[in-house]
């Protein structure tokens, strides 16, 4: 089977050789007689792939153990109602308890959207004024006094900017990485919450990846449904009710498979590459494509840009689709193209694209 260059903005690529395991074990899980997403959460198979996955998470960004890792589903956008939830609580005194956020595209559109259900927010940088094609310097930004938490969303899929650096705020700082995490090393120590749907660096989506210092797990309410508490499922390292036993599997060999290529470091460089190779491509094209966002923003994982008019951008979408490389279609609220160039897509990927975006328009 000839496999395409699958640039979707997610679910999205994974890496073949996860993919080649997942297929071996799948009817007949490492000669244990039955498959893994068969057998019990609670057996020795599944707990060595759950206690796995978690060390690997661990030991790729550095958590301290002062952090708890959970798995959840409902995906990233559970979490835009679960965090307040569980962060915000009414001061003792009256009045309304306040968040902080970042306005910084479609994602954190729908974050602050649902914590507003939950708390006054204060939206300290507002993008949509330049439709989402910029960030302030993170050195610039402060929290307001006594607010729960500030937020922000590493990586913008829809919009293609990304925060290079992180904000050094007062309150806990909560970051939505479904789309960059484990593309780059992290400092940990600077967030009180990550969190992260699987469908992008992860694996397939089905699960939801948190990381929370442990203090703020005694923020909780003692109203919050047992599922919706983070503590519950800290206290029962995310074994609560049955997990998504077949996409933390996958999650577990794309970790290891991040680990096998250097780590981190290594996997961060390659971004950089990628990134780098297509955006020379947008910028030496004397015009014909175009990246509306900010130079120093521009996402490694998302690169959006334009051609001279729609006919053109349809033409070359379906080109390339002829020619292997398929999901390039930019998202509908915004049009355009965009290639995502997640960790597993090679970099044999990018360069077709290049050659492909170099020969259309000559």
């Amino acid at each position: 089977m000839a496999r395409v260059y699958n640039f979707y903005a997610g679910p999205a690529t994974l890496p073949l050789p996860v993919l080649e395991q997942i297929q071996k074990d799948f009817v007949d899980y490492q000669g244990a007689g039955l498959s893994l997403v068969e057998t019990s959460h609670r057996s020795k198979e599944y707990d060595a792939v759950h206690a796995r996955a978690m060390s690997l998470i661990r030991q790729l960004l550095q958590v301290p153990e002062n952090y708890s890792i959970l798995f959840l589903g409902g995906g990233a956008t559970m979490q835009f109602g679960m965090i307040p939830m569980n962060l915000v609580s009414q001061p003792a005194s009256g009045g309304t308890a306040s968040i902080d956020m970042t306005l910084s595209g479609s994602w954190a559109k729908k974050a602050l959207s649902d914590a507003k259900k939950f708390a006054t927010v204060t939206t300290i940088f507002d993008g949509s004024d330049g439709s989402f094609t910029s960030l302030p310097a993170a050195s610039s930004l402060r929290s307001t006094a006594g607010a729960a938490y500030f937020h922000i969303t590493s990586n913008e899929t829809i919009e293609g900017l990304q925060w290079k650096e992180f904000p050094r705020v007062e309150a806990p700082l909560v970051a939505d990485m479904s789309s960059d995490i484990m593309s780059r090393p992290l400092p940990i120590e600077d967030f009180g919450l990550i969190y992260a749907g699987a469908q992008k660096n992860l694996g397939p989506a089905g699960v939801t990846v948190v990381i929370i210092r442990n203090d703020l797990l005694d923020r909780t309410p003692a109203d919050v449904p047992a599922y919706l508490n983070y503590r519950t499922h800290a206290e029962k390292e995310s074994l609560y009710n049955t997990p998504p036993v077949f996409s933390i599997w996958a999650l577990s060999l794309v970790l290891e498979w991040i680990l096998d290529q250097g780590g981190l470091g290594a996997v961060a460089d390659r971004n950089r590459r990628k990134a780098s190779a297509l955006y020379e491509a947008i910028d030496g094209s004397s015009g014909y494509y175009r990246c509306p966002v900010d130079t120093a923003v521009r996402s490694d994982m998302n690169v959006v840009f334009r051609l001279p008019d729609e006919e053109s951008e349809k033409r070359f979408i379906a080109g390339a689709a002829e020619a292997g490389m398929i999901g390039l279609k930019g998202h509908r609220s915004v049009g355009g193209v965009r290639a995502s160039i997640y960790n597993a897509m090679p970099e044999e990927g990018v360069e077709k694209l290049v050659a492909y975006m170099r020969d259309f328009r000559s």
